[in-house]
């Protein structure tokens, strides 16, 4: 099956993504998708989930300017809060 331009972490640009990682979950807005990397504005690093029903996270600190992380650590992805 071929590939859109739009599948997977392209078709989330603009939205609010959150980004399980080898060692620390990012969550932000995604404002951009590279072969190697990702990068978020207005993004926080979630120390402590809390339920995942929850609409805030329960310890999430937000970061003082735009993350890129790399694709090479993240396990999963998706839309959740």
């Amino acid at each position: 099956m071929a590939k859109s331009s739009k599948d997977g972490l392209e078709s989330l640009v603009g939205k609010v993504v959150t980004f399980f990682c080898a060692t620390y979950i990012y969550t932000g807005k995604l404002v951009s998708v590279s072969e190697t990397e990702v990068k978020l504005t207005k993004a926080s690093i979630v120390y402590e989930t809390g339920a995942f029903t929850d609409s805030n996270w329960k310890d999430a600190q937000g970061l003082p300017q735009d993350v890129y992380i790399m694709l090479s650590s993240v396990e999963s992805f998706m839309i959740l809060k």
